[in-house]
C-alpha cells in the first residue's frame, strides 16, 4: 500500500453509506476543496488504517469514494459504520505489477516489454487485468500471447 506519511493529507470522521449494492465515503465539500485535486481526484484512503488507491466520483450531487466488496470484507467495515479517514492526493501512477508469465514472455521478447513500458497506466493496467481475470490456464496463456503479438506489432490493444 501506499504510504501517505510525506504528502498533505486531509482526515475526517464520518459513517460508510451504503445505498443498494453501492457503498462508499462521502467527501465532505470542505474537504475535497482543501485537498485541492479536484472533484475526480487519485486519491490514497487510509480507512481505520486500511490503506487503498482510488478516484472521488460525483454520485447524487456529492463527493464520493467507493469502498468495493474486497475491501469491505478485508476490513469487516459495512455501511453504517464509524470511520475516521485520512486522505492524501495521488501523486503518481498506480503501480501495475506484471504477472509472472507475462514478465517470462517479456524476457523472451524485450521489443515487447520496451513497447509495454511505453504505454501509459491505463493501458498496461488494462493488458494485466485482461490476463489476471483468465478463469482458466489456457485463457491466461492465450491472453499473455495476444498481448505480445499485439505490442510486437507495435500496437496498444
Amino acid at each position: 500500500m501506499a504510504n501517505t506519511s510525506k504528502r498533505a493529507s486531509v482526515r475526517f470522521d464520518t459513517t460508510l453509506t451504503a445505498v443498494g449494492n453501492n457503498t462508499g465515503i462521502v467527501v465532505p465539500p470542505e474537504v475535497v476543496e482543501e485537498l485541492g485535486g479536484g472533484k475526480r481526484a487519485a486519491v490514497v484512503v487510509n480507512v481505520n488504517g486500511y490503506e487503498y488507491r482510488n478516484t472521488m466520483a460525483t454520485m447524487n450531487d456529492k463527493q464520493m469514494i467507493s469502498v468495493s466488496a474486497a475491501i469491505r470484507k478485508e476490513t469487516g467495515l459495512a455501511g453504517g459504520d464509524q470511520i475516521r479517514v485520512t486522505l492524501a492526493l495521488a501523486d503518481s501512477p498506480r503501480p501495475v505489477d506484471i504477472p509472472k508469465d507475462l514478465a517470462a514472455a517479456f524476457k523472451k521478447n524485450p521489443k515487447a516489454k520496451a513497447f509495454f513500458d511505453g504505454l501509459t497506466n491505463s493501458v498496461q493496467r488494462y493488458h494485466v487485468d485482461n490476463i489476471n481475470g483468465a478463469k482458466t490456464d489456457e485463457t491466461r496463456q492465450r491472453r499473455v500471447d495476444k498481448a505480445i503479438e499485439l505490442f510486437l506489432a507495435d500496437k496498444p490493444r
